[in-house]
Parts: C-alpha cells; structure tokens; sequence
C-alpha cells in the first residue's frame, strides 16, 4: 500500500467520525457528556462495546500469540461468558438502584469517603495505563508503515493520534461515544472477516476446508488439562477470565458508564447478554485468523517476525493485497479508537464526579473544568505512551496489559466483593487506602514465592491473589454492625 492511497483512508474514516461527532454533540451538556441523557438503544451499545473490549492489543496480539500458544487463550474467552453474566446479574442491578453515574459511589455509601475515593483512584490509575497501552499499538503501526516512511517522528504520531480523538469526543462524551464505537465495531468485525476471507482464497480453500485445516493444524488446540502448573492450564485460564470480566467490566466506568446509558436495567442486561455472546465469537475469529497467519506464512516460506505482534501487520500491508490492507488498517484504527476514546471519555467522568463532585453542584462552569480535565489526561496517555516505547522489551503487549490490570484492578475487585458480600461489617475508613496500597506489594511477594519455592507459575490467577488478599485486609479492619445488617 503506498503512503497516498494510507492517507486517503485514514482522512476519509476520521472525517466520518468528526461529522457523527458533530451531529451527536449539538446542544450537548455535561449531563449528555457523562450519562447520555439516559437514551441509549441497548443494541446500539452492546455493538459498540465490543469496540471498546477487543482493543487494537487483541486484534494484532491475539492472531500474533496463535504460534506460540494455540488456541489456549480461547479457555480464558469462556471464563470471561461466565463473569459477563455475573455482572449482568449481580452488580448492574446494584448501579441501577442507586441510579449511580459514577460505580465508585458504591464505596462510599458502603464504607464511607476514604474507600470511595481510593476506589475512583485505582480505576483512573488502571484505565490510564490500559488504554494508554492500547492506544501504543495502533501508534506503533501508523508509525511503522507510515509515518516512519514520511520522516516523521513516533513523538509527533502519538500526538497526532491523541488529538484527532479529544477532537471528536471533547464536547459530546459517551453520547457520541455510543455512535462512533458503533461505528468502528463495524470495521474491526468486517476487517477480521476479509483478513480471513482473503487468506483462504490465496490458499485455495473454502470455508469448510478452511475450517478442516484450521482443526487439523497444531494451533488449533483448545483446552490444558495436562499440568496444573502450567500457565494455560485450562482452570486457572477460565477461572482467571470470570475474574478478569468482573474487574475490566463489571468495575470498569469506563464499560459500566456506556450501560449506564441504557434506559432501564432490563434493557442494560439485554445489551451485556447479546454483547458477552458476540465478543465470545469475535474472539475465535480471532484466534482462527491467527491460525491462518501462521499456516499461509509456512507455506509461503515467510519468516516469523521475532516479535509476534508485527506478524498480522506484515502480511496484511505488505503480502495479502490491497483489499487485506485497507480493511487492516480501518480494524486496528478502529480497535484502537474505539477502545481509547471510550476510555477518555470515562476517565475524565471519574475525575469529574468523584474528585471535583460535579454531581454536588460545586463546580460553577462544569463545561470549561470538564474540557481541562479531558486535556490532562490526553496528555497523560502521551507521556506513558513514549515512556512505554522506550523502556517496553516485551514480545507482547496483551500481557503487559493483563499484568497491568492484575495488579491495578485487584484491590477493587476485593473492596467491592467485600462490600456485596459481607454486608453487617462495617470497616475502619481511615485504613482502606493503606490496605489497598500493600496489596499488590504482597500480591507480587506471593507470585515470586510461588515460582521460586513451590515452582508453581501463576498466569492471570495475580488478579485473585490480589483481591483476596484486599478482602482479607478489609475483614481485618471491619467489626459487626447491626444497622448495616438491617439496612441493607
């Protein structure tokens, strides 16, 4: 693909988004920007959730990691179902109730001040880094295959790519969200399916020999029984995705604040039922494209690039035909904005409501504080996003992702468990924060125990250790109350 015709297409598609920005931000408020008035089709927002949850991290390293680990990671795909409908059924029926537009005012209602916004704070440190992560790798490809080729610095790709998403979500917030990740859901689903269409048909298969192949190939195994220590066996993996579903969903505001949209609860459940169905078969599109990647490669004799993340990129640019690298290009684009305007948008709603108490009505001019607290954290996603590039020496940015969250996203997993489960304790508020802080400390002091004494590897199991080990601190600090028990 020459660099014109890569121009052409990414001024075509981010006009596309300015003009729906346009047209979803008129007369919009701050009540638009943080909750979207409440009006969100619920088939609107599941589509558009699978946007924000796949992420340019799984549409280049899911296919990538194939060689290495097969379709194992389809075992966590399963786990994650599970978790969908617990949150479904159990905590959206708690931010209903209470008709919450932040999540983390369930800490606060429950515990008190301290907890709440401890809770706020993990979550903005968490998405902060996750989507800045993300948002790395479609920088990373735009950089690579075309920017670089212009003389352009990886500095100014980044900042590009910042600003082109504050332009169209600044005013409008999850109300224009809910139409752009439609929008691009669109593209990344159509971009996996051509990407798998065209590789069949250069292999001369089609669809049912291409699904014999895929079945008979070495990648295309499932489920680990064999050993209990290891990384993909199959109950740590599914285990690992129910828990992992609870925290990036369930406890996310910025997943959370689209379902938040909906009109009622039924509605919002319907929407969390079809999306968790829809992603589950997204995910083994996936894993099958990786499938192919790696059998067209060795039969066209192409090396594996060392780095498996560049594999999909490669080909779909370089060896698949204009078509593969058109539809490429829109996938991890839209993968990437997707997720990370979404993520914008969610994170200046936390900072708003949970530090500067926009819903208390002590802030005069919300729109011009709301607008300077979206700046900082475009700015902030741009310093992590140059630090990462230079310090990063992982082979794949979906476990660095995962590590990440397993560490960032645990101790809320164990105050909001606590806090539905233990219901006539009531907790020393004072002391959360310093509970929440030694909790991934000693999460990563068990993880290293494990490996070097019981020489068992942990794999996203992090994540659990790290919650109980915060629910264990908040039993600690709690005593019985009777009119929580009562009240409740």
């Amino acid at each position: 693909m020459t660099s014109g015709l890569i121009i052409s297409i990414l001024s075509i598609y981010f006009g596309a988004l300015l003009l729906i920005a346009w047209f979803t931000s008129r007369k919009a408020d701050s009540d638009a920007f943080f909750t979207g008035n409440n009006q969100s089709a619920w088939y609107l927002v599941a589509f558009g959730m699978i946007g924000t949850s796949v992420s340019g991290v799984t549409f280049i390293s899911v296919p990538g990691r194939v060689g290495l680990e097969g379709f194992s990671y389809f075992q966590l795909i399963l786990g994650n179902l599970v978790g969908y409908f617990i949150v479904a059924l159990i905590l959206m029926p708690i931010y209903y109730r209470s008709n919450m537009v932040s999540i983390y005012t369930f800490l606060e209602e429950r515990f008190g001040f301290w907890s709440y916004k401890t809770g706020s704070a993990f979550f903005l440190l968490s998405r902060t880094i996750g989507s800045s992560l993300r948002l790395y790798l479609a920088a990373e490809v735009l950089h690579t295959f075309l920017f670089k080729s212009l003389g352009v610095s990886f500095v100014f790709t980044v900042g590009i790519t910042i600003l082109l998403i504050w332009i169209y979500t600044f005013k409008g917030g999850v109300k224009t969200i809910i139409w752009t990740d439609t929008f691009q859901t669109f593209f990344l689903v159509g971009a996996v399916i051509i990407s798998v269409a065209v590789i069949s048909n250069q292999l001369g298969w089609g669809v049912v020999d291409m699904v014999k192949e895929v079945d008979a190939s070495k990648y295309s195994t499932i489920f680990h029984f064999e050993d209990a220590k290891a990384s993909d066996y199959f109950w740590k993996q599914f285990i690992s995705g129910i828990f992992f579903t609870i925290v990036l969903t369930g406890l996310d505001q910025d997943l959370m604040q689209k379902n938040l949209t909906c009109k009622n609860l039924g509605e919002a459940q319907k929407n969390m039922y079809w999306f968790s169905i829809i992603l589950v078969i997204v995910n083994f599109l996936f894993l099958t494209l990786g499938a192919l990647l790696y059998i067209y490669s060795e039969k066209e004799g192409f090396t594996i690039p060392a780095q498996t993340d560049y594999l999909y990129p490669i080909l779909a640019l370089k060896y698949l035909g204009v078509i593969a690298g058109v539809f490429f290009l829109l996938g991890i684009t839209a993968s990437s904005y997707a997720s990370s305007d979404s993520a914008l948008t969610a994170l200046t709603t936390a900072f708003c409501i949970d530090f500067l108490n926009f819903n208390k009505g002590e802030v005069k001019n919300k729109n011009r504080t709301r607008t300077y607290v979206h700046v900082g954290f475009s700015v902030l996603f741009f310093v992590i996003i140059i630090l990462f590039k230079e310090f990063n020496k992982d082979t794949s940015v979906i476990k660095t992702v995962l590590k990440a969250a397993a560490y960032t996203y645990g101790p809320l997993l164990g105050m909001f468990a606590f806090g539905i489960i233990s219901k006539n304790r009531k907790v020393k508020d004072a002391w959360v924060p310093l509970i929440c802080i030694l909790s991934p400390f000693l999460t990563w002091r068990v993880v290293i125990f494990c490996k070097e004494v019981l020489h068992y590897q942990t794999a996203f199991e992090d994540l659990m250790i790290n919650g109980a080990i915060t629910a264990l601190g908040m039993y600690l600090i709690s005593s019985k109350s009777e009119r929580l028990a009562s009240g409740q």
